[in-house]
């Protein structure tokens, strides 16, 4: 039996009826009315939400408000307990649960403070798997450390085991789906030389901070970080912003994207000790002494440092020094930097070593550094590269990709702040079940039909099935609750000899708006025949055609039929195809992707113990479009055919990309189990060329990537190519005449890096930096 506070009570009495009476329906979507006082709508709205293979789907709670577990929210009362209830309350995957995408959760904060007086070293576990903590987006409540806190982080999001000798509750490249959005971490009342630290956050693919402010000391001896991530796999942060404190960021994962981050009287800004590469798109930094305080040198996987950090867009100022690393290249490789359309104010040196020489100046007054690198160069068929610490060539940037002030366009993550209750509709209220059984195909596409660019569609926490071409119409503004799931299945999708799309936004030559957040799209087996997003929208607004945490995940989840029990590794069973192509951005479509994981699972996240399976996608993204298009953070994987294509393709950004290779590959060798599709545009195998390309460039134009982290780990599920770095022989594919500019490229397990023409270009043994090899920079010319 649930209990229920004053503002549930409300919600659940609360029928959400849209269209607004007298509103009409528009492409371009939605604007929001809620009046000055308005709470935020997600607080107010019915929550029905379920968890369709939970073992208890009617009696497990979704939806957590922590007022209705207690907490007072007024800065005095201790709120921990309560908080962390909401967090735990029933059956969820806490310490000693590996994974599982059965027990999600959205624990809500109203606006108001939360006062956090730890004792020991107990912080809000919002390490639960699959848990998403969501603020009021139009009043961001306050996590308060009070003066007592002795806690870690105020949030942590795989806590480390008292006693365990360094064990987390998670392997760190396994902590998938969480979320922390609209909060102010305020650590000032703590002692300022305390290492008082606001989130923990060791995880990897699809996980996210959006729109969180970090207080922090600004005493010169402060011990305050905003964010420590000492390990990791993957994962987006944006529009963040940290005041004060040692450390803005102190980071070490393998891939990482960064949107929109600001920092101001920070000792240092960002301090990074290790990686593969990461890739920084629009970075503020002011009244600092160090924006980015680099850990470089280590050439071995036993001595990894930071292997790329790649800057976009950074207004700097009043800080003594832009980069320092720790240990001088010397000239040869040892931490690769790229540095574009840098403003600086008051820097008096840009690029230095710790107690060592300038290797670029800066300036007491402007300067603006348009294109330099440190690293490995290469242009053109070369397969030599030039170690430079100087300028190198600058990407052309088609003015589609850029903002009014010139830099690289972002789009905040949609949360309708401003819309009123009376403006969002719930697909279960209009007849949906999203039980996983339910054929839910024609109660959607009435939704979608009555109610796109009408209302915000609220789709409950659940797993809808959609047994046919599910259509969104253009003006649609969709938001999915814990990563709401639209499961294709059934004999629509079943034939890769006629493929057929699940989830199909705009119809061809549509233009308008498309927002599409916090979904899953995915199929349950057999579906060797879904196209599982076909994506035609066309916006001619910036942003207006997007996806923001939205990721298309086959496989490795109830409810698939691709499980350890049905699909255990090293088996080609028809029966485990999960995809024809995953994703398909069509040639008149526009996107802008933020944070969206397109993941072939290579594991079994529900069964216990993340054992591997066996399961087939052909595809992974096709792009034909001719832009703009925008890949934020984004990630395709283990596909048979490629991770990315791109073919007539124009006005494209993707910053940072990041793939693996099947593991099972090359036994069999792409394309099987499926057949090629010139109509698809399939690039064609050598015998040679027995695993997938991570990326294919072909008749392209105007192609930005910055930042890539390019994987091969098995051949057929074993791991000693690692040692011979012999796991794949290409990896990376462009054709002659594409016009392609390539920045912070990181390649593991491959013996080319770069090929032109399915010829080996750049050896990966030329650009040995750690575990991965990097190339700082390839150019046409």
């Amino acid at each position: 039996m649930r209990s229920f506070g004053i503002l549930s009570f409300f919600a659940a009495a609360t029928s959400l009826v849209a269209p607004v009476l007298g509103q009409s329906c528009s492409t371009t979507g939605v604007t929001g009315t809620a009046a000055a006082g308005d709470p935020y709508w997600l607080q107010s709205i019915k929550h029905q939400g379920i968890a369709a293979f939970n073992a208890d789907p009617s009696g497990y709670q979704v939806f957590r408000n922590v007022k209705d577990f207690g907490a007072v929210g007024d800065g005095v009362t201790d709120d921990t307990a309560a908080i962390n209830n909401a967090i735990s309350s029933g059956t969820r995957c806490g310490e000693g649960c590996d994974s599982t995408t059965t027990q999600p959760a959205v624990v809500y904060f109203p606006s108001g403070y939360a006062a956090c007086s730890w004792l020991n070293s107990f912080t809000f576990n919002s390490a639960y798997y699959y848990t998403v903590l969501i603020g009021d987006a139009r009043n961001p409540p306050k996590l308060l450390a009070d003066a007592s806190f002795s806690g870690f982080a105020v949030i942590d999001a795989d806590p480390y085991i008292p006693g365990g000798g360094g064990a987390q509750w998670y392997v760190n490249q396994n902590n998938f789906f969480r979320s922390i959005r609209n909060f102010v971490i305020d650590l000032t009342q703590t002692p300022a030389t305390a290492t008082t630290t606001g989130i923990h956050w060791q995880v990897s693919q699809a996980t996210s901070i959006v729109n969180v402010v970090f207080e922090m000391s600004t005493d010169p001896n402060t011990g305050h970080q905003g964010i420590w991530m000492e390990n990791g796999s993957g994962g987006f942060l944006g529009d963040v912003v940290f005041n004060g404190g040692k450390y803005g960021m102190w980071v070490g994962n393998q891939q990482f994207t960064v949107r929109n981050v600001t920092v101001n009287n920070a000792n240092t800004a960002i301090f990074s000790i290790w990686n593969w590469g990461w890739t920084f798109q629009g970075v503020t930094v002011n009244n600092c002494q160090v924006a980015f305080d680099l850990t470089t040198g280590g050439l071995t996987q036993d001595s990894q440092t930071v292997g790329s950090i790649a800057v976009i867009d950074g207004f700097v100022s009043n800080t003594p020094i832009l980069v320092r690393s720790s240990t001088a290249s010397n000239g040869k490789l040892a931490g690769a930097l790229v540095l574009n359309n840098i403003h600086l104010t008051n820097v008096p040196t840009a690029v230095t070593v710790a107690g060592g020489a300038t290797v670029l100046a800066g300036s007491s007054g402007t300067q603006v550094i348009d294109s330099w690198g440190q690293g490995n160069v290469y242009t053109g068929s070369s397969t030599t590269g030039t170690f430079t610490q100087d300028k190198i060539a600058a990407p052309n940037k088609p003015s589609s990709l850029l903002d009014s002030a010139g830099r690289i366009f972002g789009k905040a993550h949609p949360q309708y702040e401003d819309f009123a209750v009376s403006q969002v509709v719930s697909v279960r209220d209009q007849g949906a079940k999203g039980d996983g059984k339910t054929d839910d195909t024609a109660a959607l596409q009435a939704v979608f039909d009555q109610h796109a660019g009408c209302s915000l569609i609220f789709v409950d926490a659940g797993t809808y099935l959609i047994t046919d071409t599910l259509k969104i119409p253009a003006g649609a503004q969709v938001v999915g609750e814990a990563w709401s799931v639209f499961l294709g299945s059934g004999s629509a999708f079943s034939d890769q000899s006629n493929p057929k799309v699940v989830v199909q936004v705009g119809q061809p030559g549509d233009t308008g708006i498309v927002e599409i957040s916090d979904i899953i799209f995915a199929t349950q087996a057999p579906a060797a025949g879904a196209i599982v997003v076909e994506w035609n929208i066309h916006s001619d607004v910036q942003g207006g055609a997007g996806l923001w945490d939205s990721h298309i995940r086959l496989g490795g989840a109830e409810g698939t039929n691709l499980l350890v029990s049905n699909c255990a590794n090293g088996t080609v069973n028809d029966a485990c195809s999960a995809a024809y192509l995953a994703l398909h951005l069509t040639e008149g479509s526009t996107a802008y992707l933020e944070g969206t994981w397109v993941w072939l699972a290579d594991h079994d996240l529900d069964s216990g113990g993340s054992k591997q399976i066996t399961a087939f996608s052909g595809r992974g993204i096709l792009s034909e479009s001719a832009g703009p298009v925008w890949l934020i953070g984004t990630g395709s994987e283990h596909h048979t055919l490629y991770q990315y294509n791109l073919v007539g393709a124009k006005d494209h950004y993707l910053g940072l990309i990041q793939t693996e290779t099947p593991y099972y590959q090359p036994v069999p060798a792409p394309p099987a189990p499926f057949s090629t599709n010139s109509a698809l545009h399939d690039p064609t195998y050598s015998g040679s060329q027995t695993s997938a390309w991570a990326v294919n460039i072909e008749s392209s134009s105007d192609i930005i990537i910055f930042g890539a982290g390019l994987y091969s780990f098995y051949q057929n599920y074993d791991q000693a190519c690692l040692n011979t770095t012999s796991c794949q022989s290409q990896i990376f594919n462009i054709d002659s005449g594409s016009t392609v500019s390539v920045y912070s490229l990181a390649t593991v397990g491959v013996t080319t890096s770069l090929s032109i023409e399915g010829s080996p270009i750049i050896p990966a043994s030329a650009n040995v930096n750690g575990f991965q090899s990097t190339v700082t920079s390839w150019t046409r010319s």
